[in-house]
């Protein structure tokens, strides 16, 4: 199933340099555009099946969300995210050795069923999700790719 959202960048780090970032919540709400920080709630670190609870945050709006990982590798981190119980969405970073460090690829698939959507739009000030998510997605490897690089 193709992304509703997706970009990559490429990164003069290694590939377990990134997959620390992206894994660490700390590191996350560091380079995130909208993730602003979150704890584990039955696990002591990233492993598949740990999950966590991220509060969001979008000027003056926060919205919490609990999230599961799916998959936790060098090469992938994903997890699955849950608002009041409802599949909201999915974000899986890929990471690929390059010859000079590796390529992230970020990318969200919108799991929202569609009579909740009006919900989070006024929850979140989001309106068109897809397209805030890209730009998010955008800024955020930005912000990876310095902190990686650093």
């Amino acid at each position: 199933m193709t992304p509703d959202a997706s970009a990559h960048i490429d990164v003069a780090a290694p590939p377990a340099r990134v997959f620390d970032l992206v894994s660490d919540l700390r590191g996350l709400s560091g380079v995130a555009e909208e993730y602003s920080g979150g704890r584990w709630l039955n696990a002591a670190g990233p492993r598949v099946g740990a999950r966590f609870r991220g509060v969001n945050r979008r000027g003056r709006r926060v919205w919490p969300t609990v999230a599961t990982v799916t998959d936790c590798s060098e090469s992938r981190f994903a997890f699955e995210v849950r608002s009041f119980g409802l599949a909201v969405s999915r974000w899986q970073y890929d990471i690929e050795a390059t010859e000079s460090g590796c390529r992230v690829t970020e990318s969200t698939w919108d799991r929202r069923p569609g009579w909740y959507k009006p919900i989070t739009a006024l929850a979140t000030g989001v309106r068109d999700r897809a397209v805030t998510n890209q730009r998010n997605i955008e800024a955020t490897l930005r912000r990876l790719k310095v902190a990686a690089e650093a």
